[in-house]
């Protein structure tokens, strides 16, 4: 038996709570990884909360997560490139999720834990840093160009930030006043948001913005599309039907573990590092949920496992 932190109904945060669950078997294409690092991200609540049914699979009971760094214990068939007592980061098995002792990876969205990453940056990188660095792909800026970051204080607003000022690009990032200090360590230009956040980014950028990645949505999101030079540089992870009909889109995700291990070359040769707001341990996983929840955590929550 395994403990996990899961939700066995829809709903609420009163759905998920701490249970002991048989511990799975790797099927073919996955890793059966002793959890040590576990990130919690705003999808990982609406998978919970049923607003993702239909499009992402659920079997109660399961544990909440998608991402998770660990050592590996077991491989399925067709996962032989990797060896038990590897260490390894990657996306959860489909059906599965990652607040969990003993967590399923799948292998073809896995990678080997490069030297000089820790657990907690490479738990970060399958959702949210992998969010930004598939969005900054996409839009395919050149070195100089000025992109706004909507929204620049959370997990993937934070890596949007990072990754764009290691590509050369200007960044202006979006945040309340508290996140000001995280925002400028990563090189971008804080902007207040809220009230009059358009004035402030024309008077940094008279003559537009290159691009836009929007974590916000909704009226800002349409603020925004204003301040473009081209409506098609604009990715919104939070909003992606409005920011189409903008001209701009979602951001098509690769998920598989040659992107997460680029990403983690990045990170181990000093180039980015993904910022952790807070760890948690496994027995306060659910505060690591609440501050997701609350909508003003800072940068990636983390849970940790056992080392």
């Amino acid at each position: 038996m395994m403990r996990i932190l899961g939700f066995e109904e829809y709903g609420g945060p009163e759905v998920a709570r701490p249970m002991l669950v048989e511990e799975p078997v790797p099927g073919r294409g996955q890793l059966l990884v002793r959890m040590t690092a576990a990130g919690v991200n705003p999808a990982d609540v609406k998978v919970r909360s049923g607003q993702r049914q239909g499009g992402f699979p659920v079997r109660f009971p399961m544990a909440m997560g998608r991402e998770a760094a660990g050592v590996v214990v077991g491989v399925g068939p067709g996962a032989e490139r990797f060896t038990p007592g590897q260490p390894v980061f990657g996306a959860a098995a489909a059906g599965t999720g990652t607040l969990a002792e003993t967590v399923l990876l799948d292998a073809g969205a896995a990678a080997p834990l490069p030297e000089g990453v820790t657990a907690a940056q490479a738990a970060s990188i399958p959702v949210s840093v992998g969010t930004a660095y598939d969005a900054l792909d996409e839009l395919a800026l050149p070195e100089g160009a000025v992109l706004l970051v909507l929204g620049a204080g959370g997990g993937v607003g934070t890596a949007a930030c990072g990754l764009g000022v290691a590509r050369g690009l200007r960044v202006l990032g979006t945040a309340s006043p508290a996140k000001r200090e995280v925002v400028e360590g990563l090189g971008a230009e804080h902007l207040v948001s809220g009230e009059g956040w358009e004035e402030r980014v024309r008077a940094a950028a008279p003559e537009g913005v290159d691009a836009v990645i929007d974590l916000v949505g909704g009226q800002t999101l349409r603020g925004a599309a204003g301040l473009l030079r081209s409506p098609h540089a604009m990715r919104s992870p939070a909003d992606p039907a409005l920011a189409e009909s903008l001209g701009g889109g979602g951001v098509s995700r690769r998920r598989t573990g040659e992107v997460f291990a680029e990403i983690a070359g990045l990170v181990a040769r000093g180039r980015f590092a993904p910022v952790i707001g807070a760890t948690h341990p496994f027995d306060d996983a659910a505060a690591a949920v609440a501050a997701v929840e609350s909508g003003h955590a800072v940068g990636n929550m983390v849970v940790l496992g056992e080392a």
